[in-house]
């Protein structure tokens, strides 16, 4: 006999399915009188309240889903993007509190050199660089489109009316440009989407097929031991899609894999994890954090700096904006300031993976200590 997995759901048998309140287990026998009680009962009987609950959820998730998405994108505004100035010394003091001190405080500007002005932004640790030429009346703005190009755009819009209040013009200049095949810089954040869901997928097909909370901490390990090769394959063709086969990001390849290999397994960790905790609620929990909630934090269509502080706040500390950055900063940026973006996705692999394989433990103790009460007191 091949060995089975020991989380198998039993399947009901005809009594239990009449029990379960099933619209065709509530149906009147021919010649036999319909059961009174009005219309709330004959709904209640068609919709059991268990059902109910789920389709309320359904529901809370899809306004949630409109609500997070149109609250992020419907009105971008620029907060504290970082900016250098270069400038010489009697000129920088004045033209870096003028930026700061603009309405709304789009800009966090700060004073230096123009080779250092460059360095940072090749390195990705600000997004736009000033370079002032008293001399003239046009200055130079210089952006790096593939760190997005909302970001850049945004930059753009707020110098040209600052420059303009002063009656000076600016030149725009992308330093940095996304890769041919990258239109907009939004190929990193698809190719997260693409992780992202593979890997909650996963969790939820093994959850369909084997139950939707494993019965031991063995099965959860299984579980798992699963998602490594899986995680391993979505990484890897992952990375081949978007370089070799389409020539959007060329270039990083085992970065790039190994990077998408955490992603799946995180998402998958930590859906197995919610699937432990709430059951088959666990999907929808999971649903709410990397669709809901994850997704337009990211820095997609539009960078956090753009987005209404609480996706501001969010974007850096959730998988999907955590790697994001990852990508952008490994493809465009040599890999700069990406150590605690892989913190925060080993934080979610490695916390989903023990949370799942603790949890079943302690509820398995906790339904043992509650079956042996009944059993003393008879006693």
């Amino acid at each position: 006999m091949s060995q089975v997995d020991t989380d198998h759901t039993e399947t009901p048998d005809a009594a239990t399915a009449a029990q379960s309140g099933e619209p065709d287990a509530d149906r009147p026998k021919k010649g036999k009188a319909p059961a009174p009680g009005g219309f709330r009962a004959r709904l209640r009987g068609a919709v059991p309240p268990r059902i109910a609950a789920m389709l309320v959820g359904a529901l809370l998730l899809q306004l949630g889903f409109v609500l997070s998405y149109v609250g992020a994108f419907h009105h971008p505004q620029p907060h504290r993007i970082p900016i250098a100035v270069a400038a010489p010394e009697r000129v920088a003091p004045g033209a870096v509190e003028k930026l700061n001190a603009l309405p709304d405080h789009p800009l966090k500007a700060t004073a230096t050199d123009e080779a250092t002005a460059r360095e940072r932004l090749s390195d990705g640790e600000i997004s736009g660089a000033l370079i002032v030429k008293p001399q003239g009346r046009t200055d130079t703005l210089l952006v790096a489109g593939a760190g997005g190009a909302s970001t850049a755009t945004a930059l753009e819009t707020v110098l040209e009316k600052a420059e303009k209040s002063q009656h000076r013009g600016v030149s725009v200049v992308d330093a940095h440009p996304a890769q041919a095949g990258d239109a907009r810089g939004l190929s990193s954040f698809y190719l997260v989407v693409g992780w992202t869901v593979g890997g909650y997928l996963l969790a939820a097909l093994l959850g369909v097929s084997l139950g939707a909370r494993p019965a031991t901490a063995r099965a959860a390990g299984r579980r798992l031991l699963a998602a490594v090769p899986y995680a391993v394959l979505s990484g890897l063709g992952g990375a081949a899609i978007v370089g070799p086969l389409l020539g959007a990001l060329n270039g990083h390849f085992l970065a790039l894999s190994a990077i998408g290999a955490l992603v799946v397994f995180g998402a998958a960790a930590v859906t197995i994890a919610f699937q432990v905790l709430f059951g088959v609620l666990g999907i929808g929990v999971t649903v709410l954090l990397f669709v809901v909630l994850g997704n337009p934090s990211a820095g997609g269509a539009y960078g956090p700096e753009l987005l209404p502080p609480f996706w501001r706040a969010l974007s850096p500390a959730l998988p999907n904006g955590a790697a994001t950055h990852a990508v952008r900063h490994v493809m465009y940026f040599s890999g700069h300031g990406i150590t605690a973006n892989l913190a925060v996705l080993a934080a979610y692999a490695l916390g989903g993976a023990l949370v799942a394989v603790l949890g079943v433990t302690l509820i398995r103790r906790r339904r043992a200590a509650g079956a042996e009460r009944p059993a003393a007191v008879s006693g």
